[in-house]
């Protein structure tokens, strides 16, 4: 029913001040970023930090906007949700509704490649669950992802090589290999390779 975690979302009154302390002190990569729908007035920004973690920064754009009562008693500002990614959204619902857990928010954005819920931090120990059904390539910048159909590539290095993977969640991971484990590992591709497949 879910997939991973795709992201923590904070949310803070100064955008440019959290850009700032998590792009150029912590080295995160600026993803897409957008306003929100009107009436709520925010704007978000993704962020991926290493391979694979995603962070979101959301911020209000005026008086009014959705995140007020949130950061009412906040200096700077807080965590406000997480992220968790599911193949099928409607199936998911099912499954909350057979479980009796309940759930709000229920939307579909962007030509339906962003379908979410969210449930309620009373029923969720504390925390404000979003659940929600995409593709994350669409939402990474080109340079913490390999070309689309790539699934890996191999960089040669001084040691053996770096072997660098296509990852589910959209982004990409490292593996760095000495001559001996690429040998090993070449010698059990081999085996796999020529194993007859099962009738």
């Amino acid at each position: 029913m879910i997939s991973r975690i795709d992201h923590v979302s904070i949310a803070v009154r100064d955008q440019k001040k959290a850009e700032h302390f998590f792009r150029d002190l912590l080295g995160a990569v600026a993803c897409v970023g957008s306003m929100g729908p009107p009436e709520m007035r925010y704007f978000w920004q993704l962020f991926s930090l290493g391979d694979l973690s995603r962070l979101e920064i959301i911020s209000p754009t005026g008086r009014g906007s959705f995140l007020d009562g949130f950061l009412k008693n906040k200096e700077e500002g807080g965590v406000h949700h997480i992220t968790l990614q599911t193949p099928d959204l409607h199936k998911t619902m099912k499954h909350l509704e057979e479980k009796g857990i309940p759930f709000f928010g229920h939307n579909e954005y962007y030509g339906t490649i962003w379908k979410e819920i969210f449930i309620h931090p009373r029923h969720a120990f504390g925390v404000l669950i979003q659940i929600a059904e995409f593709d994350p390539r669409d939402w990474l910048s080109e340079a913490v992802k390999l070309p689309e159909e790539t699934k890996w590539q191999v960089e040669k290095t001084d040691i053996g090589a770096t072997l660098v993977f296509s990852h589910p969640g959209g982004g990409k991971f490292r593996l760095d290999l000495d001559r001996n484990e690429l040998k090993e590992l070449m010698e059990e591709i081999e085996k796999a390779a020529s194993l007859k497949p099962n009738p």
